[in-house]
């Protein structure tokens, strides 16, 4: 080690102390490393025994699950049980909470008359009160393990450190039944106004899609099939209104057939008196069966023509035939009316006579109630006819109308599509909102009868016998060691500063000479007598002013405090 001497401007190194150096340096250094011991252990015993005693109060809160497992009924509080205590904690040591916990219990009397409310509010918090995390306890029994977490509380007095204690055990149970209440039927009113306004949404989905339906009737694509099947049976209903059309045609055809042939047997029946020959009989029956053959041809030409257009246009070749087959059996006819009254003025005279039979006036009267028959029946007809072409134009406005629906169910079907797929996108979510409505009500009720996660005692809370803090023999052994090793440090750096020689090993060391004598050090009596009688006076003045001042702190905290 080298050092400086301040003599010469050189500079030696330092010999190695050994064990008897060291002693020495004890011993010339004594003064300067018992000092600042005795002083610290001065100072420690006045902290220790000025310290106010502070007592710790716990206990022991357990975590209680559900008694309905979650599988069956879950949960509205969606929070962790660590997670929610240190939610209760920040409400349990809010400021207002604590400020009444120390009103109530008249905590802090002295940091109250010099420190606002706010400063002995926060040295509360940070200080005496003391959360632990959630951690597997074990209980009483031994057996089992169990989450809890602890709750602490130091103060000066052990009896309001143990009422406190309780009082935060308290609030902390209660606030967890109500902060796990509140959320339950938080999320039930929640989920409850979200499916109210789910409901209403869906009114008005419900409302949009009512009115295009009723403004779309019949044009939605939901409804092609039964248009389509409407269109079916009204066109259905059109070809059997039309073949009842043809048949009341050929019916009335048939009739006024009937009815000229009726009329023409009453001509010929006209008088019951005249005068007729053989051959105008024969001629008369032979005429009848000609024309009446000929008429029924022509009749049945006719109705044949009218069936054969419902299917083809006039201009159709089996049309065009049948029109031609008509007409040249109309001539035919036409020709044998021109023979007939040709025939009459040349007909020779013949033998006549007079006769009245009465064949011939019944075979009239038959006839003419026949004629009122088939007029009557031809009226029916008519109007049969006129019924059925009115409702055949009927059928044919409703089968284009029906049509026309069809055709424009394409235009809307992209709107339509998308009120039905947000109406069922509504309705599933107020389906999905009230089945989970009906859950949060379940769980509401189960926290309303404290059957959910709850907190329960599982230790009390203690009341302290001794107090945790100070430990006054830790306080009192590190101050004196402190001042002890203080010492040795102001020795040792006395000793570096001073560079002197301090006995014959230094001297051999330093100037290399052999040492032949030495000669002590000669001083007056009455000087040294002087020097020690100091020392003593001042190390028995400083024993005694600490002394009394460590038995002055021992009798104010045993004599004033304590009692």
């Amino acid at each position: 080690m080298e050092t400086e001497n301040f003599d010469s401007p050189l500079s030696v190194n330092r010999r190695p102390p050994d064990i008897e150096d060291y002693l020495d340096m004890i011993r010339r250094q004594k003064a300067w490393i018992l000092g600042p011991a005795f002083g610290a252990l001065v100072v420690a015993v006045l902290a220790a025994f000025l310290w106010p005693d502070t007592y710790l109060s716990s206990a022991v809160v357990r975590v209680v699950p559900p008694v309905v497992p979650d599988a069956f009924v879950p949960t509205n509080v969606n929070m962790e049980m660590s997670q929610r205590i240190n939610s209760m904690a920040q409400q349990i040591l809010s400021r207002t909470a604590l400020t009444n916990i120390i009103n109530s219990y008249g905590l802090y009397p002295r940091d109250r008359a010099r420190l606002p409310m706010e400063d002995v509010v926060e040295n509360m918090r940070k200080y005496d009160v003391r959360i632990s995390n959630v951690v597997n306890f074990t209980t009483s029994e031994g057996k089992r393990q169990v989450p809890a977490f602890q709750i602490s509380f130091a103060y000066e007095n052990r009896s309001l450190a143990h009422k406190v204690c309780q009082d935060l055990v308290t609030r902390f149970i209660n606030e967890n039944a109500r902060d796990r209440t509140n959320q339950s039927t938080f999320t039930t009113q929640f989920l409850k106004d979200q499916l109210d306004m789910s409901r209403r949404d869906l009114e008005v989905v419900e409302d949009k899609l009512a009115r295009f339906r009723v403004t779309n009737a019949g044009k939605l694509p939901d409804q092609v099939p039964q248009n389509l099947q409407q269109l079916n049976a009204l066109e259905q209903r059109l070809t059997n209104l039309n073949t009842t059309i043809n048949r009341v045609k050929e019916d009335r055809l048939m009739m006024e057939n009937q009815l000229r042939i009726y009329k023409e047997q009453l001509r010929t029946l006209s008088s019951p008196t005249e005068q007729v020959t053989v051959a105008q009989v024969q001629a008369a029956q032979e005429k009848n069966e000609r024309m009446s053959k000929l008429d029924n041809d022509i009749q049945q030409m006719e109705l044949q023509i009218a069936a054969m257009k419902e299917s083809y246009k006039d201009t159709h070749p089996d049309v065009q035939r049948a029109t031609a087959a008509l007409n040249f059996l109309k001539k035919k006819r036409e020709v044998m009316e021109k023979e007939e009254a040709a025939r009459k003025p040349a007909a020779p005279k013949q033998a006549t006579r007079t006769v009245i039979n009465p064949n011939v006036v019944r075979e009239a009267r038959e006839l003419e109630a026949s004629i009122q028959r088939l007029q009557g029946a031809l009226e029916a007809k008519a109007l049969e006819l006129d019924e059925a072409l009115k409702e055949a134009q009927r059928v044919d406005v409703a089968v284009k109308t029906t049509q026309a629906r069809i055709d424009a169910t394409p235009l809307g079907e992209k709107e339509y599509m998308d009120l039905l797929r947000e109406r069922d996108l509504v309705r599933e979510r107020v389906e999905e909102l009230n089945k989970k409505q009906s859950v949060s009500k379940i769980a509401t009720d189960l926290e309303n009868r404290q059957q959910g996660e709850t907190l329960e005692l599982l230790d009390p809370a203690s009341i302290p016998q001794k107090p945790s803090e100070p430990n006054r023999a830790v306080i009192i052994g590190a101050g004196t060691g402190i001042g002890f090793v203080l010492g040795l440090l102001l020795g040792a750096g006395r000793e570096l500063k001073d560079t002197s020689l301090k006995n014959l090993k230094d001297v051999r060391a330093y100037t290399q000479l052999n040492i032949l004598g030495s000669i002590p050090l000669l001083e007056n009596d009455l000087v040294v007598r002087r020097r020690r009688r100091l020392g003593w006076l001042a190390w028995s003045t400083a024993c005694i002013v600490g002394l009394l001042i460590m038995s002055g702190s021992m009798y104010y905290y045993y004599f004033v405090v304590k009692v």
